[in-house]
């Protein structure tokens, strides 16, 4: 029993020293004493490497000892350098409160007075930054205001007299601007964002026009630019008479309000609000058919009326002729004079006949308007509908937070109500005035027949 696991002992030593015992000769025990001497080998062999490790291990712990000392000597030497300085910190801040003391001391009231002058420096360099008269004075001033905060900030340089005058010279100037108009020549960004020279004329700091057009300062280029969008032609028309008057003298109407940081929202909302087109076309395709139908409308009214006219006159001429011409009079009497020998009833029904053959022509078309008239208010209706379903839909899936997502069907919805008054408006007029050009005509027709009658009875 104890040979058995004397003999287990070796195998799994033998397992456990295997690649040695390979690397070595390739030894293959083939009895006991062979095996014993591999397993003796296998020992020895691992046991050099075991010590060698264990004397670099060692030997690597006395090098980081070594470390370690020579950092906690560093951060030793380190302290102390902190602590010197710290020291000398502390005098010298000592030294800088006395310092300051002393300086404060001297400068007495003229402390508050550089409080005062640092705060209206970076005021105005505020306000000329977005003034409209910065283009015009150029961007030297806001420099100069800049540089001297600084200055004034550091508290090591006090600021010169001449710093001081020029300080209150800049200020009275930008005053004097703000109330007197100038006209001076320079580059303005146009729309596109390319640049030409311009005759700007500056108002105030209410507004900056070049010929027709407004004008606004644009701060980060240090320039003017013409408005994205002009307002309408009334306000562009008062830009033009003071662009093109001389200021010498005199009184020009003018709109002064808004593009300057200074002036209200006037012209900004006039901007804003839409042209005549395009509160035209917030009607969509119900709005188009409405002036479609209009125009088309109206130009057939001021023909027929043209017509009527026409055969109006050509009636009033056959009044004072003997012979019967090609008009609806001509044909009337020429009818009569054809049955004046008939019978009274005879003569009286053939010459209502022919004015009842006559009155379809001189009244042809006419019903057209009259209907036309009738249908616009209700396709404007229509479309006021359309735009309230629109709005609501609307509503429906975005709430009412924001106005501008309604802003379409609201306008549709109104647009489409006006302009089908605008077009029924004036098509009831017209068909008034041919229903009674056309009378006129019908009433001489029956006149003049009524005449004929008479005279036969007689």
């Amino acid at each position: 029993m104890k040979n058995f696991r004397i003999i287990l002992l070796l195998l799994f030593s033998s397992i456990s020293f295997q690649s040695i015992a390979q690397s070595d000769e390739e030894v293959q025990p083939t009895n006991m004493d062979k095996l014993l001497e591999v397993v003796r080998i296998g020992r020895s062999k691992e046991k050099a490497e075991n010590q060698k490790r264990e004397n670099e291990f060692l030997s690597n712990r006395d090098r980081q000892q070594v470390l370690l000392d020579e950092e906690l000597a560093e951060l030793a030497r380190q302290e102390e350098i902190a602590d010197r300085l710290d020291k000398i910190f502390k005098e010298n801040q000592e030294l800088l409160r006395v310092a300051e003391e002393v300086y404060l001391k001297a400068l007495g009231s003229l402390n508050e007075l550089f409080g005062h002058i640092t705060s209206i420096s970076t005021d105005s360099r505020v306000t000329f930054e977005s003034s409209l008269t910065a283009a015009e004075f150029g961007k030297a001033r806001e420099v100069f205001l800049d540089n001297l905060t600084r200055k004034m900030g550091e508290s090591t340089e006090l600021p010169t007299i001449s710093e001081l005058e020029r300080v209150m010279s800049l200020i009275t100037e930008e005053m004097v601007a703000t109330g007197s108009v100038s006209k001076f020549k320079t580059n303005v960004i146009n729309v596109d964002g390319s640049q030409s020279e311009c005759e700007v004329v500056r108002v105030g700091v209410y507004n900056a026009v070049c010929g027709k057009r407004y004008l606004e300062y644009v701060p980060t280029k240090g320039q003017y630019q013409f408005l994205a969008r002009q307002p309408a032609g009334r306000y562009t028309g008062s830009a033009g008479r003071i662009s093109n008057s001389s200021l010498g003298g005199g009184y020009v109407s003018f709109a002064v309000d808004p593009s300057g940081p200074s002036g209200g929202a006037l012209l900004a909302n006039l901007i804003q609000n839409p042209s005549l087109w395009e509160r035209i076309q917030q009607g969509g395709l119900i709005g188009y058919i409405i002036l479609g139908l209009g125009s088309i409308t109206m130009a057939f009214a001021i023909y027929k009326y043209y017509v009527l006219f026409m055969l109006n006159r050509s009636v009033v001429a056959q009044m004072g002729s003997s012979s019967y011409g090609n008009n609806p009079l001509g044909r009337v009497l020429k009818v009569g004079e054809a049955h004046m020998k008939d019978a009274i009833d005879r003569l009286e029904l053939k010459l209502a006949e022919q004015i009842m053959a006559e009155r379809p022509k001189i009244e042809q078309g006419i019903s057209f308007v009259k209907i036309v008239s009738v249908v616009a208010p209700l396709a404007g209706l229509l479309g006021t509908v359309t735009g309230m379903i629109i709005t609501f839909q609307q509503i429906t899936l975005f709430g009412t937070g924001d106005p501008k997502i309604m802003a379409g069907g609201i306008s549709q919805a109104l647009v489409t109500t006006v302009l089908g008054l605008v077009v029924a408006i004036p098509t009831t007029l017209a068909h008034s005035f041919l229903q009674s050009s056309a009378r006129s005509v019908v009433d001489v027709l029956e006149e003049q027949a009524t005449g004929m009658v008479a005279e036969k009875a007689k």
